[in-house]
């Protein structure tokens, strides 16, 4: 990558993490604000919230000195490395949770708040983050390209093989769970449909239940949507430089991919902001906050302002009155 093409990676990535720690950090506030983290759904969106809020202040940082090439120790780029793989298997094993939690949503309506506690939910979380931190650091215990240094060069292909991205990361760990989250969906969206058209039950309850649940999965798929859209392209370039030898794939494409990737921990707040209705609502409650606090510290000096010359008024008004009497006083009386 020349001087130049590095500099506009490095200003993309600056813009994308800063979006990324604002947006997410909105999120993450607008659900604790708003009281839903009691709710299993939110328990994990707010955990994919975490995990992009991480690829900001942290992942994109770490990638920035991977590009330009620190010298460290051969496992302590390792490490570096690892950090950012495990971040993007967590944001997919939760992707993974939120589809089996609206899957159990619509499949045991009855039986769903004895079935999916807040406490079972957290530990699902924290058995997702567990297993990503496992699986991405595997590559530290025998998974990685032997340089025979100590120390090295530290940039991400000099010691992830293209063998570990492709096989265990995109074949084992991203291609099988997309494709079961996707099965769940569909059978969400089918199941949804069928009620609302059979309108069985309560029907206003039914139609209210199951509306609210076909508008959460359209948000929650979206989100998946673009997460695959942000990476699929990235992995299909390391299949292509694993498999196709005589397939050149150039170095700015892979940053290109790799930018793309990042991008997508930013956008997903914009997601929840406008589609995910609590989110939405709290998020909108903050503007007006500070669109409110923006007018009161304008109109305070402006009040100030009235308050003086109101009492500058009165001032005066009490000094003419009173050498008015004092005049009066002295003049003699007419007879």
């Amino acid at each position: 990558m020349g001087p130049s093409a590095l500099w506009l990676f490095l200003i993309f990535e600056m813009i994308i993490a800063v979006a990324c720690c604002l947006g997410n950090a909105l999120v993450i506030w607008a659900v604790w604000t708003c009281g839903a983290l009691s709710q299993p759904t939110f328990c994990f969106i707010v955990s994919l919230a975490v995990a992009d809020f991480l690829v900001g202040s942290v992942v994109i940082p770490v990638s920035v000195l991977v590009d330009i090439g620190i010298n460290t120790s051969f496992h302590g780029c390792l490490f570096m490395c690892g950090i950012i793989i495990m971040l993007q298997v967590a944001s997919v094993a939760l992707l993974l949770a939120i589809a089996v939690d609206r899957f159990l949503r619509v499949r045991i309506p009855l039986t769903y708040k004895a079935t999916v506690s807040k406490k079972r939910s957290w530990i699902v979380v924290s058995l997702c983050w567990v297993t990503a931190a496992l699986l991405s650091f595997i590559s530290i215990f025998g998974w990685h390209r032997s340089l025979g240094v100590d120390s090295t060069e530290c940039r991400f292909f000099n010691v992830i093989s293209y063998s570990y991205l492709v096989y265990f990361i995109f074949f084992s760990l991203y291609l099988p769970p997309l494709a079961i989250v996707t099965g769940l969906y569909c059978y969400i969206f089918l199941t949804t449909r069928r009620q609302l058209r059979a309108n069985i039950g309560v029907a206003a309850m039914s139609s209210t239940y199951y509306q609210k649940e076909h508008r959460l999965a359209a948000s929650l798929v979206l989100v998946l949507v673009l997460f695959v859209v942000c990476w699929l392209p990235l992995f299909l370039m390391f299949t292509v430089r694993l498999y196709g030898h005589n397939i050149m794939v150039p170095t700015v494409a892979i940053d290109m991919g790799v930018v793309l990737s990042h991008a997508n921990s930013a956008v997903n707040p914009i997601v929840y902001a406008f589609k995910i209705p609590k989110i939405k609502e709290a998020c909108m409650n903050l503007w007006r906050r500070v669109c409110h606090d923006r007018e009161q510290q304008s109109g305070q000096p402006e009040t100030q302002n009235n308050t003086d010359r109101n009492t500058i008024f009165t001032e005066n008004a009490g000094t003419k009155y009173n050498s008015t009497e004092n005049r009066s006083a002295t003049q003699p009386p007419v007879l």
